[in-house]
């Protein structure tokens, strides 16, 4: 599955270069996780196959009632084909997964990457993962406890609110920068690198 980053290779540059530029402020570790989609939704396309195949079968069954079993099973089978080709095509895809459920594994990758990415690391003791699934609208900012502790109750729903507001208006790319930037003074803040002032 190849899905189009909709970043171009110039903000994506501009992007990395202000993750590196807030992990030199701060002792703390500062992660960044943008990615295209979180999950590939594989079984969606022939469950609903299935399902509108089996529906269309129904349908065509109370307009002709002198179908015949073996005309029948080639119909549902040719649209089982059919139905869950056309919905293996990804934004149809997109659309026939439940938004819990885009959000629930969205919300368990992010984690997933917290963990691999902070949490397994011996060098750091605190830090930060700022998550975000493109295809899926989901942002997620996880702090381990300590940093967590010191910092004001809706920080970060602020910095994803402002995320967001910025996508809506059309500036991915800005509200990036602008989230990974909100982040890093969080953490500037509270853990500032060596020889610098809180």
């Amino acid at each position: 599955m190849i899905v189009k980053n909709p970043l171009t290779a110039e903000e994506r540059e501009r992007i990395a270069a202000t993750v590196t530029a807030v992990q030199k402020r701060t002792k703390a570790a500062f992660v960044s996780a943008i990615l295209p989609i979180s999950d590939r939704y594989s079984l969606f396309p022939p469950v609903w196959g299935a399902f509108l195949a089996i529906a269309a079968l129904g349908i065509l069954a109370l307009l002709r009632p002198d179908l015949t079993i073996g005309t029948a099973f080639l119909v549902t089978a040719l649209l089982f084909v059919a139905f869950t080709f056309i919905l293996d095509w990804l934004p149809l895809r997109i659309l026939v997964v439940p938004k819990s459920l885009k959000q629930r594994l969205a919300s368990e990758l992010a984690h997933r990457e917290f963990a691999a990415r902070i949490l397994a690391s011996a060098q750091h003791r605190n830090g930060i993962l700022l998550f975000v699934s493109l295809r899926e609208r989901y942002v997620e900012i996880i702090a381990d406890r300590g940093i967590h502790s010191r910092v004001a109750e809706g920080t970060w729903d602020k910095i994803v609110a402002e995320f967001l507001a910025a996508v809506k208006a059309g500036r991915l790319a800005e509200g990036l920068i602008a989230a990974v930037e909100s982040c890093g003074a969080v953490l500037q803040t509270h853990f500032p690198a060596e020889g610098q002032s809180p």
